[in-house]
């Protein structure tokens, strides 16, 4: 089964942050690309220790600007 996930990746000091939207699996690495490929490699592992997980339904995304 295929599954297409929506991603946040934010910066830290010392790493890269990849959070999956959907579920809330994250992983982290020195570069984007690291931390996306540690990311795919802990979707991979959540999927396959939880059979019983029904596909993902959309999320959507926007901005919002505040003043403060």
């Amino acid at each position: 089964m295929r599954y297409n996930h929506m991603i946040a990746i934010t910066q830290r000091e010392d790493c890269f942050v990849a959070s999956c939207i959907e579920n809330a699996v994250a992983s982290q690495g020195k570069s984007m690309e690291e931390a996306l490929a540690n990311l795919k490699v802990a979707l991979e592992l959540y999927y396959e220790d939880n059979d019983d997980i029904e596909p993902v339904k959309p999320v959507f995304i926007t901005t919002m600007e505040i003043t403060i």
